[in-house]
């Protein structure tokens, strides 16, 4: 479909949501805590999302929303042993649903967040098993199939580039990977990605660009100290040396929405993400639903909201909740509208605003979020002010771009690398290097071919490289949110490995290797040989 610029438009919004986890998978037990992360995600944020854009499709309503469906997070929703695990989750949750229901059924103010609770439950296993078919990657390929979402692709294991650049070639393969994995799932190569972390370095482009890549996102200084600066803020995209295009967060559409403090999600009247009955409710009574080794965890039943800064919560009202949605939205687009209308005054073009955000801050961290989505395209659709686009459709109308070199930057804290190579962390990165160094070494001597055992082998070795590359075991270190895991995890492939570069020059341990093979599962298509000069 051919775009073209609408004079009666004030501007044009292109929001986008970074859909990423890291890659885990314990086929070995029934019940690993980490794999819930993935479990919650799909239940609070991937399917209602994918829920509310039905029903705005339902009820003809336009819309556009960017979405960036990293490998690691397509891989996870196309295994068949997670997506199973899965499936027995939401049931066991439905099945608590049952027992809150008859716990509060004598207090008619929790009875009615239980029971919403229990048909939230009941409706994701629904809409999972009949217009998903029991895979979420299914909702994605629909819409964007229609055009109504464009799905753009990320680093192959959320490696933090800059800092993997020590061999380049470790950076080609991310990307290449990359494509490949988006390829398998969605049918078609990506035009656009998401640079995990929004980390960029100069001359990542030219890697972008044999890639196929035509887009990428970056923070606001990436484009504010480019050489030459941006004419135009971050209210236009640029293109590179290599014509890849970078489009650059808007600071103000963010921290209006993802700040806790002075944005939406800190109303008193939304669900508080801590207050859960995992943590509340007598040991015996919700043991059955928490960790089996006693660890309590969230169960996904909470019965209070934010109420204010304070330790007292008061009862969440989810009618009350989602009505204040709407109430956002209007701010929202009120405040689009005032921004385009200021823009537009001092630009040569239709001002474009970029709104990114991780998508798990819509309905995981705050729980309506996804209403607020959906109430935003409704605003939008009703009053015709300014349209929401996606990348490439914004190319479309305005092929030409200034032409500058953006600035190394992320969107981490304070802007650079800091976060991810720090005294905490640091270590990891010698391992890592030696790592993909030793992969392009053994790619080379393997070439040409090698017997098929030697061939698995290789192959492992280069997802355990993959694997070890990921930015958030880095991250989650320097947050303190999970340092043993993630420092677990680093190590266990950085082990793995070793054990099997030794096996590639003593004898093969094939129960090792078939471990490894089915637990670390990833890119099934993965040829050592990608990592060959």
């Amino acid at each position: 479909m051919a775009w073209e610029e609408n004079s009666m438009i004030k501007g044009y919004w292109v929001p986008v949501l970074h859909s990423h986890l890291p890659f885990v998978k314990h086929p070995q037990y029934d019940y690993f805590l980490e794999e819930h992360w993935l479990f919650e995600a799909i239940t609070e944020c991937y399917i209602p999302l994918l829920k509310n854009l039905k029903r705005l499709e339902d009820q003809g309503c336009d819309f556009r929303l960017t979405i960036s469906v990293t490998p690691p997070l397509a891989e996870m929703l196309g295994d068949k042993h997670l997506m199973d695990k899965y499936e027995k989750y939401l049931q066991r949750l439905i099945e608590l649903g049952d027992k809150e229901c008859h716990r509060t059924k004598d207090d008619p103010v929790f009875s009615t967040v239980a029971h919403y609770y229990k048909n939230f439950f009941e409706s994701s296993l629904e809409f999972f098993r009949g217009f998903l078919n029991h895979s979420v990657l299914n909702g994605y390929r629909y819409f964007n199939d229609q055009g109504k979402i464009e799905v753009i692709t990320c680093g192959a294991t959320h490696g933090f580039l800059p800092l993997l650049n020590d061999n380049e070639r470790a950076v080609e393969v991310q990307i290449e990977v990359a494509v490949q994995s988006h390829t398998k799932h969605f049918g078609k190569p990506p035009r656009g990605i998401w640079l995990a972390e929004c980390a960029y370095y100069e001359g990542l482009d030219k890697i972008l660009k044999q890639n196929g890549i035509e887009f990428f996102f970056m923070d606001s200084h990436g484009l504010i100290y480019a050489d030459p600066t941006s004419i135009n803020g971050v209210y236009s995209p640029v293109f590179t040396d290599h014509a890849v295009a970078a489009f650059a967060r808007d600071p103000h559409s963010a921290k209006q929405v993802w700040s806790s403090k002075e944005g939406y999600p800190g109303d008193g009247n939304y669900r508080d993400f801590y207050r859960d009955i995992g943590y509340d409710l007598d040991y015996e009574y919700i043991k059955d639903y928490i960790d089996p080794d006693g660890q309590r965890v969230f169960t996904g039943f909470k019965y209070h909201r934010v109420t204010g800064d304070t330790d007292h919560k008061e009862v969440y009202s989810p009618e009350t909740a989602f009505g204040k949605t709407l109430d956002h939205a209007k701010d929202f687009h009120f405040k689009r509208d005032k921004q385009f209308e200021f823009l537009g005054q001092h630009m040569d073009r239709t001002p474009m605003v970029v709104s990114p955000y991780d998508a798990e801050l819509f309905g995981h961290w705050w729980f309506e979020g996804v209403e607020f989505l959906y109430n935003v395209f409704k605003q939008i659709d009703e009053h015709k002010i300014f349209k929401a686009v996606t990348p490439t459709e914004y190319l479309q109308m305005f092929p030409k771009n200034q032409m500058t070199v953006p600035s190394a930057s992320s969107w981490g804290d304070q802007g650079y690398y800091d976060v991810w190579l720090n005294e905490g962390n640091a270590w990891i990165y010698r391992h890592l290097h030696y790592m993909a160094d030793t992969m392009t070494e053994y790619a080379n001597r393997y070439k040409d071919g090698c017997e098929f055992n030697t061939n698995r082998v290789l192959n492992q070795m280069a997802r355990e490289l993959l694997l070890a590359q990921s930015s958030d075991w880095a991250f989650l270190i320097t947050t303190e949110t999970a340092v043993e895991y993630s420092t677990r995890r680093t190590k266990e492939h950085i082990h793995n490995f070793l054990k099997l570069q030794q096996m590639l020059e003593d004898e093969c341990d094939f129960f090792l290797l078939e471990t490894m093979e089915h637990k670390n599962s990833i890119f099934n298509f993965l040829d050592y040989k990608i990592y060959c000069d």
